[in-house]
């Protein structure tokens, strides 16, 4: 059978083979602890769903606009002005099923063939996908390990031809958990604007910050450099709805309208009850948003000092996000094994631990590891990780 070139040309998810084979396991009788997963491990909370159930009592279950129903258009500027001091008007954002189908139609109408997009390593799986999918080319730019995965005005530059159209930022990122300051953001941002290049700015982890740190949007820096860019964001990671499915896109009315066109053509709209639970999901009680992220904070503690004390682990301490993306190359070759894919392979099979290879984030000395589980699943986790290794020296 002939199938579409633009399919054959993708590359699997490893994150969901990961999972997959987990549940594999678990459904064999193994007790496998899973890492891999990227998404909180609460539940939605309840004054979110109670809304859902009151929006399909009400007859709620119709189609809607497919850019998203008006009142959560209206919800996420107001998030935007409160959260970011950034003001949008409604036909300046479009609501979508997941923030990664937002990203799906920004690339398709953003980019013609070979259109050049460039994406810092280490990158969220999905990037260099969707830009395929729209026939683009990803251009990849190192974020070296010694400048905590991010990369330097200088590396941005130098990435730049007349083929470049977008940049792709993801602060916090998945899945290191670095986050840009403010002053690195002003220099990437400048840099776009002179050669009118577009900022597509994922920030999904926006609310899940650290230790004191803080998350400013790409698009806050200045007017020019928020003219050149879309922010994508959603309710998934906040607010623990993934599978919700609700995202938005928020910038140029020109942009927003094109993605709206294609959205009518593909998927209507939106699923109607998601998308009153997410204009509840921002006008309620916010206090759950903090517990989770006091909850990752506390586990984020607890957990790093144990991983560095694995031999041959080395991390950097992320500042946002639910992940731990640790260089794992060294305790790869004490035990035994040529690479880290190798070598997270053998702890799923052996060590029955789940954890995600750092090679389908474009940093195949790493691994990622998920601590959105609870603290006593992590801590045997890295037990057995490091009883692995030690066993194998």
């Amino acid at each position: 059978m002939k199938l579409a070139n633009r399919v054959a040309a993708l590359t699997p998810s490893s994150t969901l083979a990961i999972t997959a084979k987990a549940k594999e396991l678990k459904a064999a009788g193994h007790d496998v602890i899973g890492l891999g997963a990227g998404e909180p491990d609460f539940n939605t909370p309840d004054y979110i769903i109670e809304a859902a159930v009151k929006a399909m009592r009400e007859g709620h279950t119709k189609y809607t606009p497919s850019a998203g129903l008006p009142a959560l258009k209206q919800a996420i500027c107001k998030k935007l002005l409160d959260d970011q001091q950034l003001e949008y008007k409604p036909n300046e954002v479009i609501v979508g099923s997941g923030a990664k189908f937002v990203l799906y139609a920004l690339f398709q109408v953003l980019l013609n063939k070979d259109d050049e997009v460039i994406i810092p390593t280490p990158y969220w799986v999905s990037y260099p996908e969707q830009v395929k999918l729209a026939e683009g080319v990803p251009v990849y730019v190192e974020g070296k390990e010694e400048n905590n995965f991010k990369i330097t005005v200088d590396q941005l530059e130098a990435a730049i031809t007349d083929k470049t159209v977008a940049l792709i930022l993801n602060s916090p990122s998945n899945p290191t958990g670095m986050l840009y300051s403010k002053e690195e953001l002003q220099a990437i941002g400048e840099l776009c604007v002179k050669h009118n290049i577009w900022i597509v700015s994922d920030e999904i982890y926006e609310k899940l910050v650290y230790f004191g740190a803080t998350h400013t949007s790409i698009a806050q820096v200045g007017e020019e450099v928020k003219a050149r860019t879309i922010i994508i964001n959603g309710h998934s990671k906040s607010h623990s709805m993934t599978g919700w499915r609700i995202g938005y896109a928020a910038g140029s009315q020109e942009i927003i309208k094109s993605m709206t066109d294609l959205s009518s053509h593909s998927i209507s709209n939106p699923t109607s009850v998601a998308q009153y639970a997410a204009l509840a999901a921002y006008e309620g009680d916010q206090g759950p948003v903090e517990t989770m992220r006091q909850a990752f904070e506390q586990r984020l503690e607890v957990i790093y000092d144990k991983l560095i004390a694995i031999p041959g682990m080395s991390c950097i301490k992320p500042q946002g996000a639910f992940y731990l993306f640790p260089n794992a190359k060294k305790s790869a070759e004490l035990s035994g094994y040529n690479n880290v894919d190798d070598f997270a392979k053998a702890l799923l099979e052996e060590a029955l631990v789940a954890v995600v290879p750092g090679s389908g984030f474009g940093a195949p000395e790493n691994l990622r590891l998920s601590y959105a589980t609870s603290l006593d699943l992590l801590e045997e986790a890295i037990t057995r990780i490091r009883k692995f290794v030690e066993e194998k020296m």
